[in-house]
């Protein structure tokens, strides 16, 4: 079908390319770019003919809803025979046929699944890395097999000057089913409404290289040659034939018909998202926050770590981090529930294999993952639990390759009832199920290999903080409130090393915001002031600095009380007010303590910010309190000013008599 000029076909014509026995390479993260149309069609087709039968799977990340939709319509005796995917979550009825042995079925991690396309693609042998070593996709500990009908090693232990390796093993892809926005009907293919492009250009170049077929699902058909080249992300050459979808199976995510937020093209305001209640999640998320590098690059797991990004955006750090998304978003918030995936203003999409070209190679400076069970060799599963099959997805790839690594997770589970209170932690009702057991029932991080490796790992839960050091699990960290022994060690299975854990910090369990920006860039109020005694200058950074609460007033005036005693005489002050934030609820105390310091500690007084807005607000607050108004704009026009000490101090009073011209 490649040779036609106008590829566009209906659902169920698509469909029937679908032969016997084919292996089907499916796009979507979760329902972002999932191609429900498609599916739908293949679906209908099986159930009314009985055809095709025996297909393969191969998917990345779980297309579907964990429950009805994406791949989950698929789940029917006899049209599968194998799955080979990522993340099985929310494809559970497909998961149920794997334990029950009634398919074939691997866990490979989502990294390794995404870059076999592009080896595919290349007709190369399959895929060497090291993730996965020491994990359940190991041979050594099942090679990711899932039932007991699996008995094709997929995965096999190779050495390579002197390493251990592991190879993962391509093979065919007879149809890819991708999705994007726009297609000309060349089937050239754009994705400009779509939250993310996925691996659908490195699928489409492994079905067509295998000599098989690409269907491609959209939402809108452009004139021919009307689409810009640039925007093309799967050029009509790989596509064999494209369908137009109904806009109800082309949503933008399971969660939101269309944002332009998750494309980029519209920015939204990042300051209003609503704070977390004060409960165990936003514990655990704070603690989290105070391991965030500035300056750096992060990614955040789905379900618990998920607080972080809404505690960074309280606290006001999420401009200095970039939070990152597997399946390829750089920058922006990331989002969760059935949105997981998609970011609001993300800085750039990149394609999914890419993005974990990038995670393998260490670009991650820290990860915050999700914690399931962790075990007394600091193993962690989130995979598998009896019968029930969440998949591995990125962890492996995320976990193995950060640079610094944080679990986060309560530290029980099922009817754990928690009370913040009074600066500390009180366990209501204690959840029925441990988290931290003997042994982990399956592998999908090794404590051991990161331990061998030098990797920082944390463990962090409502109520105490663990680290995995060389020689085992250490207890580091206690939560005001909970008794060691009650508490922690009589809820674990295992007994871990406890040399004088110290306290955490007491502003987890309080409702204020914690005051995280100072604490992250390691820059105390104290280091914002400087003086200069030549020219007898005291200079204050308040560059993106936060009076939220009184305590913070009152911080600025006895820092700058105590400079001014310790110089002695007044001095001459200029003071940075970019990126300054002050809430409404302490405007008046700041000023009247601003007045204050004035009066007493200032020879002159002269104030900088690049905002126009900050400059009028300033300005308007300090003629209410009678102080000179004028903020400038530049440090080197306050400066000017102070040098000249031109200007008193105060505005001066208004003549008595009318002055005479």
């Amino acid at each position: 079908m490649s040779g036609l000029k106008n590829k566009i076909v209906s659902a169920d014509e698509a469909a029937a390319i679908v032969q016997d026995g084919d292996m089907v390479a499916v796009s979507g993260f979760v329902g972002i770019g999932t191609p429900d149309e498609l599916i739908l069609a293949l679906a209908r087709r099986f159930e009314g003919s009985g055809s095709p039968r025996d297909l393969g799977l191969m998917f990345a990340a779980a297309p579907g809803d964990g429950k009805e939709r994406g791949l989950n319509r698929l789940a029917k005796p006899g049209l599968v025979r194998r799955v080979v995917g990522g993340h099985w979550a929310l494809v559970p009825k497909l998961g149920q046929m794997a334990l029950a042995g009634e398919i074939e079925a691997y866990n490979l991690p989502l990294g390794v699944v995404s870059h076999l396309y592009r080896d595919i693609a290349a007709k190369t042998p399959g895929h060497i890395t090291k993730v996965g070593l020491h994990t359940f996709v190991d041979p050594r500990q099942g090679g990711g097999k899932l039932s007991p009908i699996t008995t094709e090693d997929l995965v096999s232990l190779i050495e390579l000057n002197g390493e251990p390796w592991l190879h993962y093993k391509a093979f065919p892809v007879n149809v890819a089913l991708i999705r994007g926005t726009t297609a000309d009907p060349a089937g050239n293919i754009t994705m400009e409404r779509e939250a993310l492009t996925l691996d659908n250009l490195a699928a489409a170049m492994a079905a067509k290289n295998s000599g098989g077929f690409v269907i491609a699902q959209v939402e809108r058909i452009a004139e021919s040659g009307s689409l810009a080249p640039r925007e093309v992300q799967v050029p009509g050459v790989l596509v064999d034939c494209v369908v137009l979808s109904q806009p109800e199976n082309h949503r933008q995510t399971y969660a939101t018909p269309y944002n332009h937020a998750f494309t980029g093209r519209q920015r939204v305001p990042l300051d209003r998202i609503a704070p977390l209640p004060l409960d165990a999640r936003k514990v655990i998320a704070r603690r989290c926050a105070f391991e965030l590098p500035p300056g750096g690059v992060v990614n955040l797991g789905i379900g618990m770590p998920e607080g972080v990004a809404a505690v960074a955006a309280e606290e006001r750090v999420l401009k200095y981090l970039t939070l990152t998304a597997e399946p390829g978003v750089i920058g922006g918030l990331p989002q969760g529930g059935l949105d997981f995936g998609a970011a609001l203003n993300p800085a750039a999409v990149l394609h999914q294999n890419q993005q974990f070209d990038f995670y393998d190679g260490g670009g991650l400076d820290i990860a915050v993952l999700g914690l399931a069970q962790a075990d007394a060799r600091g193993n962690v599963n989130v995979s598998r639990f009896g019968k029930r099959l969440a998949g591995a997805g990125g962890f492996i790839n995320i976990s193995q390759n950060a640079k610094r690594l944080v679990f986060a997770g309560t530290f029980t589970a099922d009817g754990l009832d928690v009370a913040v209170e009074d600066g500390g932690l009180r366990i209501v009702r204690e959840g029925k199920s441990k988290k931290f057991i003997a042994a982990v029932e399956q592998i999908t991080f090794s404590g051991d290999y990161a331990a061998e490796r030098g990797q920082p790992v944390l463990y962090v839960t409502e109520r105490c903080v663990l680290r995995r050091t060389r020689a085992g699990m250490e207890l580091v960290e206690v939560a005001p409130g909970i008794d060691v022994e009650r508490d922690i060690l009589a809820q674990m299975d295992f007994a871990p090393i406890v040399n004088d854990p110290g306290p955490m910090d007491p502003r987890l369990f309080r409702d204020a915001v914690m005051g995280l920006e100072p604490w992250l860039l390691g820059m105390s109020l104290a280091e914002r002031i400087s003086y200069d005694p030549e020219r007898n200058t005291l200079f204050g950074n308040f560059e993106s600095f936060q009076v939220r609460t009184i305590e913070d007033v009152e911080l600025v005036r006895r820092e700058f009380e105590r400079t001014c005693q310790e110089i002695g005489r007044k001095v001459h002050l200029i003071v940075n007010y970019d990126g300054f934030e002050l809430d409404p609820a302490v405007s008046d105390a700041y000023f009247s303590t601003i007045a204050y310091l004035e009066s007493r500690y200032y020879a002159t007084a002269s104030r900088y910010t690049t905002s126009a807005f900050m400059r009028l607000k300033l300005g308007v607050s300090l003629q209410s309190r009678d102080l000179a108004p004028h903020v400038y704009e530049t440090r080197a026009e306050a400066q000017a000013r102070n040098t000249a000490q031109s200007v008193p101090l105060r505005r001066p009073a208004p003549p008595k008599e009318p002055l005479d011209a």
